[in-house]
């Protein structure tokens, strides 16, 4: 069983950071991957960033260059720094873990992911 919880959110100015943090216990079977999904209303939700147990990365093309995913092994914290933010950024931001597909990329359309987070609302305004 693998719990996640998501902190961190908030509201900022365009062109302004936050960085999105989600604590997790316990694991699934190797390879183990993690990433961010958001969903902003009235659109479905997309994959943001990914990363598997070796540190390899994935990033949807709208985040490419100004969000950063990382993960830190000893405190089981996933985070996901978020620079330059638009206002189409603005969404509730979800964690999701599950065993790895084939390609870590593969993690931004894996909305079957078997664990979740209850997300987090980032806002940010013009």
């Amino acid at each position: 069983l693998v719990q996640l919880m998501e902190s961190g959110g908030g509201s900022v100015q365009a062109g302004g950071s936050l960085r999105l943090s989600c604590t997790h216990i316990g694991s699934t079977s190797n390879p183990f991957c993690m990433g961010w999904f958001r969903q902003a209303p009235g659109k479905e939700r997309e994959g943001v960033a990914a990363i598997d147990d070796v540190g390899s990365t994935a990033y949807a093309d709208s985040v490419l260059g100004r969000f950063t995913i990382s993960k830190d092994y000893a405190k089981n914290t996933l985070y996901l720094q978020m620079n330059n933010l638009k206002p189409e950024d603005t969404a509730m931001y979800y964690c999701a873990a599950d065993s790895c597909p084939p390609s870590v990329a593969g993690v931004l359309t894996f909305y079957g992911m078997d664990y979740w987070g209850k997300g987090i609302l980032v806002s940010v305004s013009s």
